[in-house]
């Protein structure tokens, strides 16, 4: 670990006590906030609403977050950005979760604000909690989040529309993660949820996934217009976005309708 630093840059393990009390090495200026100091530092994330877009303003003190490569908007203060590259085998898994590969950090005191977005950003306060993100939810965590992949089994990869890989989030501290509509929270005990398309957005690690046919026949499948579904079972909670918010449902529109006119032109 780095001078100064608290949490691992790659794990996000935070240091022991007897880390944090240790004296700064000799030569070390003073006015540079002692290990101690960063421990106790705060982060403080907020969804602001601005015009037809959401922004994630980010207020630091004497502490560090990580967020998805490329997010940054603009910042002020004494701040400062790190970026490492993963392991091996977790560079690889990367690749397949439409998160980026390097997750950046941001350290120091000041207000960072992430790039504007359409779409919807949530803060999850975690309480030494696991949950299983859907590709590309990921936007944001403090240093205490433990950033690592889930694999799902290969049947359920292919045909859920989650992917092989997704994005696994645990321990204590906030999470903030996007979606394309505003999200529902769905309590299951020893339930079970049946969602017909890939918008399950977060699930804790209690709820298992399964792909499945919608009827038992193949016939009845064929007649009943519903194919493959998601069924989640198990105790725990869910985060859906059945629907787009209308700012995303206009830009999938017109994007659509620039495709076709591209198409029309060949």
């Amino acid at each position: 670990m780095k001078e100064g630093a608290i949490f691992c840059h790659d794990c996000g393990k935070r240091a022991s006590v007897d880390d944090l009390d240790a004296p700064l090495t000799s030569g070390a200026s003073a006015s540079v906030p002692t290990r101690l100091q960063r421990a106790i530092g705060k982060v403080n994330f907020e969804v602001v609403s601005k015009e037809l877009v959401k922004m994630l303003s980010v207020k630091v003190e004497n502490s560090s977050f990580r967020y998805e490569a490329g997010a940054m908007h603009y910042m002020k203060g004494e701040l400062t950005i790190e970026s490492n590259l993963p392991s091996g085998g977790k560079f690889l898994k990367s690749m397949m979760t439409k998160e980026s590969v390097v997750k950046p950090v941001i350290s120091g005191t000041g207000t960072v604000v992430m790039e504007p977005t359409f779409g919807e950003l949530s803060i999850l306060d975690l309480n030494d909690d696991e949950w299983i993100l859907d590709r590309g939810a990921y936007y944001a965590s403090e240093m205490s989040i433990e950033v690592g992949m889930f694999t799902n089994k290969a049947l359920q990869g292919f045909f859920s529309g989650e992917g092989f890989f997704q994005t696994k989030v645990s321990g204590t501290g906030k999470v903030v993660i996007y979606s394309s509509g505003p999200l529902e929270e769905v309590l299951l005990q020893n339930d079970r949820l049946v969602v017909d398309g890939a918008f399950a957005v977060a699930r804790t690690s209690g709820v298992n996934m399964q792909v499945s046919k919608a009827t038992k026949g193949l016939f009845s499948s064929f007649t009943s217009g519903e194919g493959i579904v998601n069924t989640f079972s198990g105790e725990g909670k869910l985060l859906i976005a059945p629907v787009f918010n209308r700012y995303v449902s206009l830009m999938n529109y017109l994007s659509a309708i620039h495709r076709n006119t591209l198409a029309a032109r060949k």
